[in-house]
């Protein structure tokens, strides 16, 4: 007997998905190079996860991810309105038993893992991300809960369901809309295409202003899978556009595009402002690849290769498998693991992937039984979903043994306890035109002050690491009214958010003392096209000294690379405690803003800066733990042990800080 490629096995799988008995939708014909360029794409993603330093473009996989999909299911939606046989209950049962398979058979064996080794707050913030994953909202959850509060990315298992978020609710809007608007008799490419432009205008909109919006909304991702849209509907009713097979156009067309990833892989970076224009990169490469078709050269004999087809036709489960292999046993070292264990997640996956693929999705996708499975399917995830909500709503199911951990150092590391201090401790800001700006979750500015109704004294300004500095400053200097002013924006004065607390500041002549404070390693993407962080700087302290304003720009805390559980706990299966990291870490980050802020400083008179950074390190390590007592709430923003500390040696520095009398220029 012929033994079948993954080819073969990929066209017959589709053949029977695309003529079942009640079929109403038509189906794409079968194209061994997009499986291989599937696999590029979750090559290059897991890539990043697990060799960051290699392959530190890796993640635009998603965004050619975004491409594919889009390219083929438009491909069913339009076909199947040209021929009247859309059915929107096909359509969504198919959705079902295409994607509930594998990610059902991930969200349960990582729900087991997270019952062993998981501590309760640890839990209890994955039950919150296990019913985002089954409502495919989980984009949605990790947007609200990103920046301020947030903890490091690595210790979330399931944050990789972000985008297997913003896809389906693609889904849930696109068919509906292209129904309505094919009954209305409307040009449906100019549609695509309108809405595809309206997207990216928001996501270049929220580039610099609202980075997290921009990675996590919808809206400004949308425009990526209408990429894939419109060159499905070009492939269907306008093939003049597409060049002759026979002619060389399509051989440039694949060899442009593959060019393009190569270049989002080599130059794109984590620092940069993504998606931005930059996603336009990897998303227009994956449309030339495409729309060169199956007989360009490039993609017959590379993309059509044997092994890049089977990882193509394994590559969502590899995607659904390997972040929660690579982050499990980052969670219970407390550190990044080793390149052998990257390495082995990595290969586990492929072989996970395969198994889940052979064993799970294709049983349960291609049957006789469609309804049943379909509604089998929906009812284990309701359920899983569930489960998720009742782990979060009962605070990650304390009874577990993994929650009874030996308490290596004191202090709380959850944000609640943080946060709910300083709205109990302290007053909503004023006056009532900044208050009516301000709210305590992230998107607006919020802002509190340590006494009620008085002249304020000292300003903060800045992002989170403003407000940590605030608590412990607020009960150092209970003679003073201090204030914070907060968003997730560079804090200078041309900010657009930021502009009117700052001409409140400078027009009240109470305030004699500002403070900005920020995490600057992570603002270097927010400075605005044809600025840099230094003129805006500058610009900021020049206008606050010529208003008599004394300023203080702190050089920022220690960006740890492990969680503070690792240090305040020994857990089960690790009884490595770890609250120490070689200095020469930070270092590397303090270089990519520490001059910038040193030259402010000593060009500008008014200007102090203050080396906070020296509080937590020694000329060899920098530790978040002081005497038995723990410093940190996650790697990078201080609990309450912390933030006193800090104002405690910041007074000791700057004693005259508690008799603010301002500059005279």
């Amino acid at each position: 007997m012929k033994a079948q490629t993954p080819k073969s096995q990929a066209a017959k799988a589709q053949t029977k998905s695309a003529a079942p008995a009640a079929s109403h939708l038509t189906h794409p014909k079968y194209r061994a190079d997009i499986d291989g360029l599937r696999a590029i794409a979750v090559l290059s993603v897991v890539g990043f996860h697990a060799f960051p330093k290699l392959v530190h473009g890796g993640f635009i996989g998603v965004d050619i991810f975004f491409v594919v999909s889009g390219f083929l299911i438009s491909t069913i939606l339009y076909g199947s309105l040209e021929r009247n046989s859309f059915d929107f209950i096909e359509f969504y049962s198919r959705r079902i038993r295409r994607i509930f398979p594998a990610l059902l058979v991930v969200l349960i064996a990582a729900l087991t893992v997270g019952w062993i080794v998981l501590l309760s707050d640890e839990y209890k913030q994955f039950g919150k991300h296990l019913a985002g994953g089954a409502g495919f909202v989980s984009n949605l959850v990790l947007w609200k809960e990103s920046g301020y509060f947030d903890n490091a990315a690595e210790t979330k298992p399931l944050l990789h369901l972000w985008s297997l978020g913003i896809e389906e609710q693609f889904y849930i809007i696109w068919p509906f809309l292209l129904w309505a608007a094919w009954k209305s008799k409307l040009n449906l490419l100019a549609i695509t295409v309108t809405i595809a432009v309206v997207s990216f205008a928001v996501n270049m909109n929220k580039a610099y202003s609202d980075s997290v919006a921009d990675f996590y909304s919808p809206q400004t991702r949308f425009w990526e899978l209408l990429i894939g849209a419109a060159l499905a509907y070009a492939a269907l009713y306008r093939k003049a556009w597409f060049a002759d097979s026979e002619s060389r156009l399509p051989n440039v067309q694949s060899a442009l595009g593959a060019i393009l990833i190569a270049a989002s892989l080599l130059f794109i970076t984590r620092d940069k402002a993504f998606p931005g224009w930059w996603a336009a990169l990897p998303t227009l490469g994956a449309a030339l690849l495409i729309s060169a078709g199956p007989r360009a050269w490039l993609n017959r004999t590379i993309l059509s290769n044997r092994v890049l087809v089977w990882l193509g036709l394994v590559s969502f489960p590899i995607y659904l498998w390997h972040w929660p292999l690579l982050a499990f046993p980052r969670i219970v070292n407390g550190e990044t693991p080793s390149d052998a264990v990257r390495l082995s997640a990595v290969l586990l996956s492929i072989v996970l992937a395969s198994m889940t693929y052979l064993l799970v999705e294709k049983p349960l996708r291609f049957n006789s039984y469609s309804k049943r499975t379909t509604v089998a399917l929906l009812a284990v995830m309701i359920v899983v979903g569930f489960a998720g909500y009742l782990i979060y709503g009962l605070n990650g199911l304390t009874f577990r043994t993994a929650t009874t951990p030996q308490v290596n150092n004191e202090g709380a590391i959850d944000h609640a306890t943080f946060h709910q201090y300083g709205q109990t401790h302290f007053y909503p800001c004023t006056p009532l035109s900044i208050r009516s700006q301000a709210t305590f979750w992230e998107g607006s500015l919020r802002c509190l002050q340590s006494q009620r109704d008085k002249p304020i004294d000292i300003a903060i300004i800045g992002d989170s690491h403003a407000e940590d500095l605030f608590l412990g400053l607020a009960e150092s200097l209970p003679d003073l009214n201090v204030v914070y002013y907060l968003k997730t924006t560079l804090p200078v004065i041309s900010d657009r958010d930021f502009s009117p607390v700052f001409q409140y500041i400078l027009s009240d002549s109470n305030i004699k003392t500002v403070i900005i404070s920020a995490f600057w390693y992570g603002k270097q993407g927010m400075v605005p096209k044809g600025s840099n962080l230094e003129r805006e700087l500058s610009d900021t302290v020049e206008k606050l000294g010529a208003a008599h304003k004394e300023v203080y720009i702190t050089d920022d805390v220690p960006f740890f690379s492990f969680d503070p559980a690792q240090c305040k706990y020994s857990r089960r299966f690790s009884s490595k405690t770890n609250c120490v990291q070689d200095g020469a870490i930070f270092d590397h980050q303090l270089k990519n803003y520490y001059p910038i802020l040193k030259s402010i400083a000593q060009t500008h008179t008014n200007v102090r800066l203050v080396d906070t950074a020296k509080y937590f390190c020694s000329s060899d390590v920098c530790t978040m733990a002081m005497s038995g007592n723990i410093m940190y709430r996650d790697n990078n923003h201080l609990n309450l042990n912390g933030t006193r500390y800090v104002a405690r040696k910041f007074l000791d520095d700057y004693p005259h800080l508690a008799t603010p009398s301002g500059f005279n220029p």
